[in-house]
């Protein structure tokens, strides 16, 4: 890693209370690995599966997320509104739902001791193989890097999306605007890290943090039983082989592009 890089290191979507318990217990080692100066975590699973409380949100803050992305699970608790219309919270909603949804579309990480620079981070949604409508990714990404003040500003673009193709022509389409796009939403991790030539960092899936010994997350015996037969079945979150799914982001701090983007799961299986 270099000394002179800001390093970003983002977590994939936290599944329920494993999710949560196996991020409480590796985050530290990951900290001490990478020395990140800002942690961002998808946390649009982190209530039973689906949503997000108060509760929550305040634990992860204390365990040293700086900032929190939601994605097409954003208001299914609805105590997640008042957290998202509370301008001191670090969350954000997907930018290209409709105006009226509540919740900022950008999250700006204001720079401090621990990090020389703000950090802009846009969450999209798909709209390959999605159930909630959401406006033209492309477009609205554009839309909020015009708006951003800074001539090269350092800016992390999730692209919350079912379809790898999709994620993967976001990244492109921003390539040398951004300094990332991390894909999140399908829950496995991906092995095509890389920087592409205009300076952006690309990762079609950071994967979960959750049990992997289940279906991207769900009782696998649950997903079985309604696949097999056809029968609304209720998902439960699984249990079994925790890990943290993630990657970390070094970029040049005065362009904002990025060095290197790695991706991990640790604990490795």
């Amino acid at each position: 890693m270099s000394s002179d890089s800001i390093r970003i290191l983002f977590i994939g979507d936290v599944v329920g209370t494993p999710g949560r318990q196996i991020l409480q217990q590796q985050l530290p080692g990951l900290k001490k690995r990478f020395d990140p100066h800002r942690v961002v975590a998808n946390v649009e699973n982190a209530r039973q599966g689906s949503g997000l409380t108060p509760d929550l949100a305040a634990k992860f803050l204390e365990l040293g997320v700086h900032g929190m992305t939601l994605g097409d699970h954003a208001y299914r608790d609805r105590r997640v509104i008042p957290l998202l219309e509370d301008p001191a919270m670090p969350l954000a909603r997907p930018a290209n739902l409709a105006a009226a949804a509540p919740g900022p579309r950008v999250l700006r990480i204001p720079a401090d001791g621990g990090c020389p620079r703000d950090l802009h981070v846009i969450t999209v949604l798909g709209r390959i193989g999605m159930n909630l409508p959401a406006d033209d990714p492309f477009a609205c990404v554009d839309q909020l890097l015009a708006r951003i003040p800074e001539r090269q500003p350092l800016v992390l673009v999730e692209a919350h999306m079912e379809a790898t193709s999709e994620k993967a022509a976001l990244a492109l389409h921003l390539d040398g605007r951004v300094a990332a796009v991390v894909g999140t939403h399908t829950h496995v991790p991906t092995a095509d890290a890389r920087v592409l030539r205009g300076g952006t960092g690309f990762l079609s899936d950071a994967g979960m943090t959750g049990p992997y010994d289940s279906v991207i997350g769900r009782d696998p015996q649950a997903v079985l039983r309604h696949m097999t037969t056809g029968v609304h079945t209720p998902y439960e979150v699984g249990s079994g082989r925790e890990a943290v799914g993630g990657c970390l982001i070094e970029v040049e701090p005065g362009s904002g592009r990025c060095r290197r983007i790695q991706g991990f799961l640790d604990p490795p299986f």
